[in-house]
């Protein structure tokens, strides 16, 4: 009887540890990111922001994602600005889809938006199409993003 305890005991640890093994590690997105630079891809033009005077931030859980945008200066001079929207996401490996529910820009709402992502370390780089038909935007991004600790 104690043979046979020790056996299934043995198979046991073996299956919990195999099943360790298999299992695929997801990326870890979920947390704060500050945008360090934004590039803009329209046609043969681009422009690289690189947040001087503005600060931005994603904040991504399990299910969901949101972003806040704004200038430096309170809003008191040519600079203000404030843009924040969110909704909900997928993430498939790197492919990542934010599906845009809430925005300041409402014309923007109700549209999905299709990345790469790439995170090593505390950076994570977000690259893909903005095309919304209706307002005649299409437009490749690539965002570089640090975690906030």
């Amino acid at each position: 009887m104690k043979k046979t305890h020790t056996i299934f005991l043995a198979l046991l640890l073996f299956a919990c540890s195999k099943k360790t093994e298999l299992t695929t590690e997801k990326l870890p997105i979920e947390g704060t990111w500050k945008l360090l630079k934004a590039t803009t891809i329209r046609g043969d033009s681009s422009s690289t922001d690189h947040m001087e005077g503005k600060e931005m931030i994603k904040i991504l859980n399990g299910t969901h994602f949101s972003f806040l945008n704004h200038d430096l200066n309170n809003g008191k001079d040519s600079t203000a600005s404030f843009v924040a929207g969110g909704g909900k996401y997928e993430l498939a490996g790197d492919q990542y889809i934010e599906h845009l529910q809430f925005c300041n820009f409402r014309e923007w709402e109700g549209h999905d938006f299709t990345f790469t992502i790439q995170i090593t370390g505390d950076t994570l780089v977000q690259k893909g199409e903005e095309e919304i038909e209706d307002l005649g935007i299409k437009q490749e991004i690539i965002e570089t993003y640090v975690r906030v600790k």
